[in-house]
């Protein structure tokens, strides 16, 4: 049975209805976890400049291409290795980099090409396919379909929004913050009394109470709306995210993967920068350098020693800046990394150059990678995953290639 925060709370509030009617519910127990290190997958919804967070101010072309955009160490940027530079506000990071903990892959992309839809591209990237309806689900969901002992609290899907990720045969958990258990004080205290004997569903229910304290607090509105899903998607890439959502669910996550949970999936919304870039994107950045700090800070050194975190978008941005001081959708981008299981303090990728017909259609940064095979050569690290899986089942029809070494 797959166990939600949804269905706890559901169970929760009709106990808190008809406790004199309610038998004591049945016990629940959580299999080992399968593999000791942990997975964070973060996607970034709104098609992330790799071209701005990792400033290739080596290339002779890029400051003519971004004249008001354009980077670099005298525009502020950490210079990183002669070649690239670390966006500003990324700088909170750079404790991580120094310490082989921050690592970047450039010039990656799915297979997704030419529409530069958001929809289709997120769903290709949270698919894992290189085409629409290939495989049923998302990739996370398909490796834990690959791998023995998978629990329901072994992967955690957190937030609002629609995981595709996640979604498939295989049972998982879900957190969204303002998901509210509403229960009057004597109903919290009946419920509490007939779980007294049950230590690990009374443990449960008050972390559901405090959680929904929590949301309560934060103000996020309902997890559910009567909005098209359409709409709400693409209202949440061109709207920032209020408040501090972010280090919520990082904080979350990093609290269930400290026990039984191994991998955990989120997404930071805020990355369409068509217009005004240079603030929108500090911005956007400044939420994923806390949502790192705070995994971090919640993981302990331990945790964190075997954890690696990967964040990807849809797709990058146009090289060229626009006349509204952003860029426009494009196509080859840069995938983060962190954590203290990875290899880091290193840009990887094969650089393509930003010359007129070095471009993708004359307009874009030209992948050199598939951000699959990054993302498989993680989980093989990670988890054990053999090979062949990956390449048939979880990344249907990918071939590997040579590993990357994005791992200790």
């Amino acid at each position: 049975m797959q166990m939600t925060r949804r269905s706890l709370l559901a169970r929760s509030a009709a106990l808190g209805c008809s406790l004199a009617a309610s038998p004591l519910l049945t016990p629940v127990t959580f299999a080992a976890a399968p593999w000791d290190t942990r997975l964070v997958v973060v996607i970034l919804r709104g098609g992330m400049d790799a071209l701005d967070v990792m400033q290739p101010y080596g290339d002779p072309d890029y400051a003519g291409l971004r004249q008001s955009l354009a980077g670099g160490p005298a525009a502020g940027a950490a210079d990183l290795d002669g070649f690239y530079a670390l966006h500003p506000a990324l700088a909170p990071l750079l404790p991580l980099w120094r310490a082989g903990q921050l690592g970047f892959v450039q010039a990656v992309s799915t297979p997704y090409r030419d529409r530069r839809s958001h929809f289709d591209g997120q769903d290709l990237l949270e698919a894992g396919t290189a085409g629409p309806g290939e495989a049923e689900g998302g990739w996370l969901n398909r490796l834990l379909q690959q791998l023995p002992g998978v629990e329901a609290r072994t992967a955690f899907a957190i937030g609002q929004e629609r995981m595709l990720l996640l979604q498939g045969g295989a049972p998982v958990s879900q957190w969204a913050p303002g998901a509210g258990l509403a229960m009057s004080p004597q109903a919290e205290r009946l419920a509490g009394l007939l779980m007294e004997e049950d230590p690990l569903f009374h443990a449960a229910l008050n972390e559901a109470l405090e959680l929904t304290r929590q949301d309560l607090s934060l103000d996020l509105g309902q997890e559910d709306g009567s909005s098209d899903e359409g709409e709400d998607m693409m209202m949440s890439m061109m709207t920032a995210p209020k408040g501090k959502a972010h280090q919520e669910v990082a904080a979350y996550a990093a609290q269930q993967l400290r026990g039984e949970t191994r991998i955990a999936a989120f997404s930071i919304n805020g990355w369409d920068t068509h217009q005004r870039q240079a603030n929108g994107l500090k911005n956007a950045l400044g939420r994923l350098s806390e949502a790192i700090l705070t995994l971090q800070s919640g993981l302990g050194p331990q945790a964190w020693g075997k954890t690696a975190v990967v964040a990807v978008s849809e797709f990058g941005r146009t090289v060229r800046e626009n006349g509204t001081g952003g860029t426009d959708h494009g196509t080859g981008g840069a995938m983060l990394l962190a954590g203290g299981a990875i290899r880091g303090g290193r840009v990887l990728g094969r650089w393509p150059g930003l010359a007129e017909t070095d471009l993708y259609d004359r307009r874009d940064l030209m992948p050199t990678a598939d951000v699959r095979g990054q993302l498989a050569w993680l989980l093989h690290g990670l988890t054990g995953a053999g090979r062949s899986g990956l390449q048939a089942n979880v990344f249907p029809g990918l071939d590997m290639g040579a590993d990357p070494g994005l791992l200790l």
